[in-house]
C-alpha cells in the first residue's frame, strides 16, 4: 500500500500503572504486538506512558527514573523482531536537567528522543517544577541503553524508499502553543504528525481539542495523530480520559471510546500522496519556512497492510449524510443562482433563453433560472424556454419538458428541429438515412442556433446546461451544446445533478413533483436517435461512455488529488467491487484517460460559468492545459495493469 501513498497508523492509550515502569512495560508491549498484528506500521502512545503523567515529585526520584530505563530496555528487547515503530512517552535525564521526551524506537533500536518544548505552568499544571524546554538543550546527542542517539525537538524520522512518508513529533502542550512545532514539522517536509499527550477532562475540552487536532491538521495538510493519558493516572485534583483520535487534513477518521478502564487502540490508513499533491497545489503552503535545521533520521517504514481498512465513497461529490447533502443541495443551488443573477443584473436585466429536453441537465439549468429570477422578483414569463424535438426526441421527454416549463410559469416556445435538420443534410450532401456523429452533430448545432436567434429576437441571454462530467469527456458538440453566453452546471458533476433536482423534488408537491420525479427516472440520453417502433428511446449515454458514477469518481481522484491511473484503479475496485467487475472499471477508466486529454480543445473556450466544488475546468480558473498534451505515459501505466 505504501506504493500508493498509504500509511497505517495508530494510537494506544495503555491502562496506567502509576509510577510502575515496569507494569507498564507489560501493557505497552501487549499493545504494541497488538498494533503489528493489526498491520499498523507506526504507533504513538500518551505522555509519559512509560511512568505516568501524575507522578508529581516523584519524577526527581532517581528510583523512578532508573525504572524507566530498564523497561525501555525491556521494550526494546520483547519489541526486537517487530517491524512497527513505537513512539513511547517517558522522562530523560540529560545536559543536568529532566526532559519530558518521546522515544521513537523499532528492532531493539532508538531511532531518536523528542523533548518537549512548551512546559505549561498554569491553573492545574505545574510541569517546570519538574522538566526543562527543549530549548535549554545543549548537547543534540544522548546516550541511552548504551546507544547514542540524536536528541531534539527538530528530529524528522523519514522512510528510506518512500520520503513522503515522513513524521515529526510534539508532545501536548505544543500543539497548544501560537506557533506549535507541528507547523515547522509540516513545512520541512512532515506528513504524519504524532502527539504525546496528556490532556485532562473539563466541561467542554474534549470538543475544544478534538477542533484543535482537527484543525490542525487542517493548516499543516497533514496526518495527526494524537493519544491522551487515560483514568488510571492520579484523580486527586483532574481526571484524565484517555482520548485519542486520527485526523487528516481537517477530516476526523477514527476516534477511540473515553473514560475506558482498559487499554484501547486505534488505527487508519492515512495517504501521504494525497497530502503532498495538496501541499503542492497550495502556493501559500510555503510562504514562511523557518531557516533552522533539522536532524533527518532514516527509517524503515515497513507496510504490512494486506487490506485497505480505509473506505472511499462511490459518489465523492456528494455528502453521504442526508442532513449534510440536504444543505449543500440549498447552498450549491443558491450559488449557481446568485451567480447567474449578478449576470443579468451586469448586463440590464435581459431575458433568458434555455433548450428544455426534459432530461436532468436541462432540468436543473432551468430551476437555477426560476430561483434567480425570484431572487431578482423578476417575471417567470421572461424564461423563454425552448422546447426543440428532432429525430430522436420521445413523448415522454417531450412532455415532461413542456410540463416543468408550465409549472414554473415560464413561457414556452415549440421549435422542430427536423425540416431545418434535413434541408442541411441535403445542402451538404449528407444521406438521410446516415446516423453517423454528423447527423447526431447538425441537430445540436441546429438548436444552439435556435437558441442563439430567438435569444437575439428577445434580447436574451442562453444558458447552457451542460455539466462538468461531460466537459471532463468532451461529451457535447463542438460550438452546439458546447457553447452558450453563461453556463450555470460547468463545476456540477454528473452524479451531483441528480442529487440536486431530487432537492427540488422533494420541497415540492402535486404534478411539479411528479413531472421532476418522472425526469429522475428518465434514462439519461441526448435522444439525437430515432426511437424504436414503440417509441422508447434506443441512445443512452451511458452505454456509449461508460457509468458516470464510475467517470465521476475517476475525475474527483484525478484532478483533485493528482491521483496516478493505478492508483485510481485500486481505490475504484475497491469501492466499486459489488457493482462493477474490476474488466469494466479498467475498460472505463481508459476511456476516462483518453477522452479527459483529447477533449481539452473543448473546454480551452467554454463560456463563463460559476465554479460551485472544489473542481472546476475552466481555462480561465482550474485547469491551465494544453489540448496536445499526449495521455500515453497514463494510459500505458493501465495497459500494464491489463497484462497482469
Amino acid at each position: 500500500m505504501k506504493e500508493f501513498g498509504f500509511i497505517r497508523v495508530g494510537a494506544i492509550v495503555n491502562k496506567l500503572t502509576l509510577a510502575n515502569p515496569e507494569e507498564n512495560k507489560k501493557e505497552l508491549v501487549r499493545m504494541i504486538k497488538e498494533a503489528e498484528k493489526k498491520e499498523i506500521s507506526i504507533v504513538v502512545t500518551p505522555e509519559l506512558s512509560l511512568t505516568g503523567y501524575t507522578c508529581g515529585d516523584l519524577f526527581l526520584q532517581e528510583e523512578l527514573l532508573q525504572k524507566s530505563e530498564e523497561a525501555l530496555q525491556e521494550i526494546l528487547l520483547e519489541t526486537k523482531d517487530l517491524d512497527i515503530i513505537s513512539i513511547i512517552g517517558m522522562p530523560i535525564s540529560h545536559d543536568n536537567q529532566l526532559f519530558n521526551c518521546a522515544v521513537v524506537i523499532q528492532k531493539g533500536k532508538i531511532l531518536g528522543v523528542v523533548p518537549k518544548t512548551y512546559i505549561p505552568n498554569y491553573s492545574e499544571f505545574y510541569e517546570k517544577r519538574w522538566f526543562a524546554s527543549s530549548k535549554n538543550l545543549i548537547h543534540k546527542q544522548i546516550s541511552l541503553l548504551n546507544q547514542l542517539v540524536p536528541i531534539d525537538s527538530n528530529l524528522l524520522f523519514r522512510d528510506k524508499q518512500t520520503k513522503e512518508v515522513c513524521f515529526g513529533i510534539e508532545i501536548c502542550e505544543d500543539l497548544w502553543a501560537v506557533n506549535p512545532p507541528s507547523n515547522r514539522h509540516a513545512l520541512h517536509g512532515a506528513t504524519m504528525i504524532f502527539n504525546l499527550s496528556s490532556s485532562n477532562e473539563i466541561i467542554g475540552k474534549y470538543d475544544y481539542r478534538k477542533r484543535l487536532v482537527s484543525m490542525q491538521s487542517a493548516k499543516t495538510i497533514s496526518a495527526y495523530i494524537y493519544a491522551s493519558s487515560g483514568i488510571m493516572e492520579s484523580t486527586s485534583d483532574l481526571l484524565f480520559s484517555g482520548s485519542s483520535m486520527i485526523c487528516e487534513y481537517g477530516n476526523l477518521l477514527e476516534e477511540n471510546e473515553r473514560f475506558s478502564l482498559e487499554s484501547n487502540l486505534i488505527y487508519h490508513d492515512v495517504d501521504v500522496f494525497k497530502l503532498v499533491n495538496d501541499r503542492r497545489k497550495d502556493i501559500s503552503f510555503m510562504n514562511h519556512v523557518s531557516k533552522e535545521e533539522d536532524t533527518w533520521i532514516e527509517v524503515d517504514v515497513v507496510d504490512h497492510i494486506s487490506e485497505l481498512k480505509r473506505e472511499y465513497k462511490e459518489y465523492p461529490f456528494v455528502p453521504t449524510n442526508a442532513n449534510k447533502r440536504n444543505s449543500r443541495c440549498k447552498e450549491i443551488i443558491e450559488i449557481q443562482a446568485s451567480a447567474l443573477a449578478r449576470r443579468l443584473l451586469q448586463i440590464g436585466n435581459p431575458k433568458c433563453v434555455i433548450g428544455i429536453s426534459g432530461g436532468l441537465d436541462s432540468t436543473l439549468a432551468f430551476l437555477v433560472i426560476v430561483a434567480a429570477f425570484d431572487k431578482l422578483k423578476r417575471d417567470r414569463k421572461d424564461i423563454i424556454s425552448v422546447t426543440m424535438p428532432g429525430f430522436g426526441t420521445t413523448g415522454r421527454t417531450y412532455e415532461n419538458a413542456c410540463n416543468l416549463v408550465k409549472e414554473y410559469g415560464a413561457t414556452l416556445k415549440e421549435v422542430s428541429i427536423k425540416e431545418a435538420s434535413l434541408l442541411h443534410m441535403k445542402d451538404i450532401g449528407l444521406d438521410e438515412n446516415d446516423r453517423s456523429v454528423t447527423y447526431e452533430n447538425i441537430q445540436a448545432r441546429e438548436r444552439t442556433q435556435i437558441l442563439m436567434d430567438i435569444a437575439n429576437m428577445e434580447n436574451g441571454l442562453v444558458i447552457g446546461t451542460g455539466d462538468l462530467s461531460e466537459l471532463a469527456l468532451g461529451w457535447c458538440t463542438y460550438n452546439g451544446d458546447h457553447m452558450s453566453m453563461y453556463a450555470v452546471n460547468t463545476s456540477i458533476p454528473k452524479t451531483l445533478v441528480r442529487y440536486l433536482v431530487r432537492f427540488v423534488a422533494d420541497s415540492t408537491s402535486g404534478k411539479t413533483k411528479e413531472v421532476l420525479e418522472d425526469i429522475l427516472a428518465t434514462p439519461i440520453s441526448p435522444e439525437l436517435l430515432p426511437p424504436d417502433e414503440q417509441g422508447n428511446m434506443v441512445q443512452q449515454t451511458e452505454s456509449s461512455i461508460g457509468p458516470y458514477v464510475l467517470h465521476d469518481f475517476f475525475l474527483y481522484h484525478f484532478l483533485r488529488y493528482g491521483a496516478s491511473p493505478k492508483k485510481i484503479y485500486f481505490l475504484a475496485k475497491k469501492t466499486f467491487q459489488k457493482n462493477f467487475k474490476e474488466e469494466e472499471i479498467l475498460k472505463w477508466l481508459k476511456v476516462f484517460i483518453k477522452r479527459f486529454f483529447t477533449q481539452q480543445f473543448k473546454r480551452n473556450c467554454i463560456p463563463d460559468g460559476v465554479k460551485v466544488g472544489t473542481i472546476s475546468l475552466s481555462p480561465r480558473g482550474d485547469l491551465r492545459m494544453p489540448s496536445d498534451a499526449s495521455y500515453q505515459i497514463w494510459l500505458k501505466e493501465l495497459e500494464e495493469l491489463g497484462k497482469e
